[in-house]
């Protein structure tokens, strides 16, 4: 498959690239950033020294790639389509949020393969689920497919620095995160709607609030998510559910045990954790922000987009510390 990435420069492009350097049945032909035309990758992405000594470049050859990657800011996506005709046989794939929810007129795909993977095989444009909502979503799922998301669900989540993107600003500075706790865009953060989108995908007639509270975290990458359900269902059936739901996924497991972050830190992965007290169900779901949050599953449904194996180049082993 021959790929194209535009707004080659952010911390999401550096992860596609690295992915995709090492994917067997990829070649990137082109990384496109305007403010960085002719400079080497490594240049901005230093960590892809030894890698690749391929440059920058302000031209867009659309013609020559398979797939091409929008690696924008959000609200750019539809903004460059707009300025800008993609060929009819390009698949696109896009990490803005420019395009996940269903509108009229809108064809894309919404790329999560747990509950999509059909339709995403089938599509010509898929819109990469948000970070947020990727762990969340995961976490979720399997108790609306159990029917007992009837009450609001209380969500707590914490993000690393990453999830900011490369531009700095006073949130991310170093002297201000580290040994530092913050949250913001409480009960309004812009990941709730494709949330609720994909919980009443699966259970018809979903209605309750998602009451979400995010974190900034004192570190770089990574979500960890709880989530509070109030249900009489047993836990016995529960554990059944979310095993049964996730049985053919290749990304994200059922644990029995507590998790934590490090688990998943650079990995395509989310493990799911589940515990009742008394009539409160606990979920614990955790990602890599920038894998299984981003790029990671946008090469996930790019397999799945062309046929090959859904794992191809995205078998990352996690830190042993």
């Amino acid at each position: 498959m021959k790929i194209g990435i535009l707004g080659g420069a952010g911390y999401t492009a550096g992860e596609l690239i690295r992915i995709l350097l090492n994917h067997p049945e990829a070649e990137i032909s082109f990384i496109n950033s305007e403010s960085n035309a002719g400079n080497l990758i490594t240049d901005v992405h230093e960590g892809l020294y030894g890698e690749t000594d391929m440059r920058f470049t302000s031209d867009m050859p659309l013609d020559d790639v398979d797939v091409v990657f929008f690696c924008f800011g959000h609200g750019k996506s539809e903004a460059f389509l707009k300025e800008h005709q993609i060929p009819a046989n390009v698949k696109i794939i896009d990490l803005a949020q420019d395009f996940r929810l269903k509108r009229d007129g809108n064809d894309y795909v919404y790329g999560l393969p747990e509950i999509n993977r059909e339709a995403i095989a089938k599509a010509q444009h898929v819109a990469n689920p948000g970070c947020f909502a990727t762990c969340i979503q995961l976490g979720l799922l399997p108790a609306a497919k159990l029917g007992i998301l009837k009450d609001d669900v209380s969500v707590n989540a914490i993000t690393g620095s990453t999830g900011a993107g490369q531009k700095p600003g006073a949130t991310t500075h170093f002297s201000w995160r580290t040994g530092n706790m913050s949250i913001y865009k409480p009960f309004q953060h812009q990941h709730v709607p494709e949330i609720c989108q994909s919980l009443s995908q699966v259970q018809g007639g979903f209605n309750a609030e998602i009451d979400f509270i995010p974190y900034r975290g004192d570190f770089a990458r990574g979500i960890f998510a709880t989530e509070v359900v109030k249900t009489d269902a047993s836990i016995e059936d529960i554990i059944i559910t979310y095993k049964d739901f996730y049985s053919d996924a290749p990304f994200t497991h059922y644990v029995d045990k507590p998790i934590d972050l490090k688990q998943v830190v650079n990995t395509n992965k989310c493990l799911v954790h589940c515990e009742k007290f008394g009539n409160k169900l606990l979920v614990t779901s955790c990602i890599d922000n920038l894998l299984k949050g981003a790029v990671g599953q946008a090469v996930e449904n790019m397999n799945i987009m062309f046929g090959i194996e859904e794992t191809s180049g995205l078998r990352l082993k996690p830190s042993a510390f």
